[in-house]
């Protein structure tokens, strides 16, 4: 049997490389600072990519003076290590601004010669020689030989911000071929001036084409790197974000800062769960494995090629139940027919709380998941123990939430902080109110029987003394004593029986179980020393508890031995009153039918007289129980109250966070079915007139209800305008009903409104009913994204949304939120990979029908959109590619 996979397949697509942007060549030394080279040409090289490798930088472009004559020294240098070399140079424009020229890897000296000459450069030896072409049309020659141009030092000495003024800087500042400028740190370290330039806030700077997010320019950090050890200066590097290091890469980063830049001063996003990969052995996907990114990851592909596929696989190895009826017929389908019995789903998922671990969650179709931890144990936890708050939507799924109220609270619910003793306490105080109310159900009904006995007391009593008057009882009075003395035995009998019952409950505890006490339990802990000094006293205890069994046994046995002993000898006198007793009826004859019944009525008074005793202690008991379920219905208010409280905090948040897109409202207590449903099942006939006036009324209390009824119908027609026949059934409902009613949990519902407004717009809030299907799901997914850490699936959300609100609402969230949480989207709309610069875009492929055909991931069919072969998918297969990429058409090339 073959042992399963320990690790987690690598990760695809576009990931953070470090990148040192200014590297010159040991000849940097002598030309420009008038210093001795530490290294000759190829031992410097060696020297800095050393450096590089051991500060985990993976890019160096080198950018002498008007010289690229050194570059295949550095080029030798990377061979076999995990260094790629740019090769390239910087200039200075005619009118002095200094420029990094930046081109392909593969780009060969001659041609870096050429590109120089080009540009103006007619000595190609290092040299502070300027260009004889300005700015503007060195920006646009570089980009017409394939490379990329950064505005070096932009805010230093001979930098284009210093250089240039007044209208030239402006041009200069909104030419399309200017990509990215370099800081030595972050944009706030700039003065106020050029900071709001460089943010966009300067509206005569502002340019034509905006970043979804981030500055209108790219920033980098770059900085001359001389020596080895310049590269440790926090501002000599820059994190670009690419598939793989390439031109394209970086005008990809350079176009999409917001995503694909992060500078060395910025904070970096928490890491978060995210789902590591998934395989397929057997079923339409056989054979696939996809190594999903932690940020952004869309599935595409025509109809049929296993989108969908992908995200119920996802969801059926996590045992996760769809929400709605639809989205569940619809998992059940895939899983019978495309994934088919007996494929193996294998998910591997990083969690990361309360420390990082990855685990293989392996399903075969028809049996439960099995989860092993990363050295191949079995775990026993679920798949949502390990990421809890993972959420996978199918199809049309979303728009199924919106049309459920009940599914909308579920949403908002997610923000609200749970505890597992809070759990545990409400569940404890549902089982507390139900055992409160059954006993005192019980103890009613038996009060009922009491009082039905008892009510035949009184005339048992009057004819008794009828018989008196007849003077039988001076006759027949040992026979009534004999009956009482009976009574009292029977009690002895019975005091006795209880404590035997004691001493076997006491035995069964014995003896004490001290097995949480072993070694093996608590070897581990740091005070097991002290822990197992707990096992003497209850050894002890232990020892005590045995003996004192020895001895209540003895005395049980000797107290019924002695008891039998005079119930015998009680039944020998017994039996000879009863002679005497049978002498007396002989004795009268006639009269003895009369003295039997005398003898009857008797028996019946003694038994019926202790049930006045039991009564009242029946009484004080239902009193006590009252006043507990009383407590215990407070505590439940309280308890509901306060969850109500922390929906509302979770609304105050989502409106915060959600700020001008949507927002929210609980409404309290507003789900009436489990009242309506309760009353129908217990009362039936026609409710229907009630079930109106509860559910219409906006404040109704359960508590304030169960007394109107209480009250009489007369209160319920006056307080809930219910109709008097129906208010005279609801007056008669039995105590148990009526508590039943006191317990029930009546969910709070959540109004939603969208703002339908265009961004920049005054906003117009339109209210979840009035909106169209499309807009509704908008709402919903939106709120659904919100969710911080746990990784989120959606196949095919488009499905359900209005295309603007893709762009301008689901886009940016995703943009925003992708850093700090995992996506993983089935699609055919080109918005969300290209717009939201998805990090990872697997492209599907089908052969035959899913039911007998399979699906393959091309090698080139999976990566980033910096990657050539993945931009010609997207806008091949993608619907409204072509128009997409219209809208960013600088940075797509079309």
């Amino acid at each position: 049997m073959s042992q399963p996979e320990l690790k987690p397949r690598t990760a695809a697509g576009a990931v953070f490389h470090r990148c040192a942007l200014q590297v010159n060549p040991a000849s940097y030394a002598t030309t420009f600072r008038g210093t001795e080279p530490t290294a000759d040409t190829a031992c410097h090289a060696k020297a800095i990519v050393a450096k590089a490798e051991q500060l985990e930088i993976s890019v160096l472009a080198i950018t002498n003076h008007n010289s690229a004559d050194d570059v295949g020294a550095f080029q030798d240098a990377a061979r076999g290590r995990h260094v790629t070399i740019f090769p390239g140079f910087e200039i200075s424009s005619s009118d002095g601004v200094h420029v990094l020229c930046i081109y392909p890897a593969e780009t060969p000296p001659e041609q870096l010669a050429r590109y120089l000459g080009d540009l103006g450069i007619q000595k190609t030896s290092p040299s502070s020689d300027l260009s004889s072409h300005p700015l503007k049309d060195v920006l646009a020659k570089v980009k017409a030989h394939g490379g990329i141009t950064i505005a070096a030092h932009a805010a230093s000495d001979k930098g284009l911000f210093k250089v240039l003024e007044g209208q030239v800087r402006v041009n200069a500042w909104r030419d399309a071929n200017l990509l990215a400028i370099q800081l030595p740190r972050s944009t706030d370290d700039l003065p106020r001036n050029l900071r709001r330039i460089v943010s966009g806030e300067d509206p005569e700077y502002r340019r034509n084409r905006s970043a979804a997010d981030g500055p209108e320019v790219a920033v980098i950090n770059a900085k001359d790197v001389v020596n080895p050890e310049d590269l440790e200066d926090p501002g000599a590097t820059v994190a670009i974000k690419m598939s793989k290091p390439s031109i394209e890469g970086f005008r990809q980063a350079f176009l999409d800062p917001g995503s694909r830049i992060r500078l060395n001063s910025d904070t970096p996003p928490p890491d978060h769960a995210e789902l590591v990969s998934v395989e397929w052995q057997g079923g339409f996907l056989n054979g696939t494995v996809v190594s999903f990114h932690p940020n952004l990851n869309v599935a595409i592909g025509g109809r049929g090629a296993g989108k969908s596929t992908i995200v119920e696989s996802i969801r059926y190895a996590l045992a996760l139940a769809p929400v709605g009826d639809a989205a569940r017929k619809a998992h059940e389908g895939i899983v019978r027919h495309v994934l088919r019995p007996g494929t193996k789903v294998v998910l591997w998922l990083r969690a990361r709380h309360p420390t990082t671990m990855e685990y293989r969650i392996e399903r075969t179709v028809s049996n439960p998941p099995v989860i092993r931890e990363d050295n191949g144990k079995v775990s026993t936890l679920a798949p949502r123990d390990i990421v809890p708050d993972i959420e996978v939507y199918g199809q049309h799924e979303i728009s199924e939430i919106a049309a459920s109220p009940d599914k909308l609270v579920r949403l908002l619910d997610r923000f609200v902080p749970h505890t597992q003793s809070e759990a545990e306490r409400k569940a404890t105080l549902r089982r507390d109110l139900v055992r409160a109310r059954q006993s005192i159900v019980a103890n009613a009904a038996d009060l009922d029987q009491i009082v039905t006995e008892l009510d035949s007391l009184p005339g048992l009593e009057e004819t008794l003394e009828r018989y008196k008057a007849a003077r039988l009882d001076d006759k027949l009075r040992e026979r009534t004593l004999f009956l009482r003395e009976e009574r009292v035995v029977r009690a002895v009998e019975e005091r006795v029986r209880s404590i035997r019952d004691c001493l076997d409950a006491l035995r069964s505890e014995t003896p004490i179980d001290r097995t949480f006490l072993s070694s093996d339990a608590i070897g581990e802990l740091p005070s097991k020393a002290l822990l197992a000094m707990a096992n003497q006293p209850l050894e002890r205890l232990d020892e005590h508890i045995r003996k004192m069994v020895q001895e209540l046994r003895r005395a049980l046995d000797a107290a019924e031995a002695a008891v039998a002993d005079i119930r015998r000898k009680w039944k020998s006198r017994k039996k000879e009153a009863h002679d005497r007793y049978e002498a007396v009826l002989r004795e009268i004859g006639k009269t003895a039918v009369v003295a039997q019944e005398y003898i009857e009525i008797q028996r019946q008074i003694e038994r019926l007289a202790p049930l006045k005793d039991k009564q009242r202690v029946l009484e004080m008991e239902k009193k006590e129980q009252m006043t507990h379920r009383q407590l215990l219905c407070l505590e439940w208010e309280d308890l509901k109250a306060k969850e109500l409280r922390n929906l509302n905090k979770a609304a105050a948040l989502v409106n915060q966070k959600l700020q001008d897109k949507v927002r929210v409202n609980v409404v309290a207590a507003a789900d009436r079915t489990p009242l309506t449903d309760l009353l129908q099942d217990e009362v039936g006939g026609r409710l229907a007139e009630t079930k109106r006036k509860l559910e219409a009324n906006p404040e109704l209390s359960l508590r304030a209800f169960v007394e109107a009824c209480n009250k009489g119908a007369s209160a319920l027609v006056e307080q809930y305008s219910i109709p008097p026949a129906q208010a005279k059934t609801l007056a008669d409902l039995s105590l148990n009903t009526k508590m039943q009613i006191e317990e029930l949990e009546l969910g709070a519902q959540l109004t939603v409104e969208l703002n339908t407004a265009r961004t920049g717009a005054s906003p117009s809030w339109q209210d979840l009913e009035g909106l169209s299907k499309g807009q509704k799901a908008t709402a919903i997914l939106l709120l659904i994204m919100l969710e911080p850490e746990a990784p989120l699936v959606i196949d095919q959300p488009e499905d359900d949304l209005d295309n603007r609100f893709i762009s301008e609402g689901v886009v940016p969230m995703l943009r925003n939120a992708k850093s700090r949480r995992q996506f993983v989207m089935a699609t055919h709309n080109a918005n969300i990979p290209v717009l939201g610069d998805a990090e990872l875009i697997v492209g599907l492929t089908p052969t035959g029908e899913s039911r007998d055909g399979r699906a393959t991931i091309a090698p080139g069919h999976m990566g980033s959109i910096d990657e050539q072969s993945v931009r010609e998918l997207v806008e091949e297969i993608l619907e409204g590619g072509r128009r997409a990429f219209e809208t960013r058409r600088s940075k797509y090339g079309f």
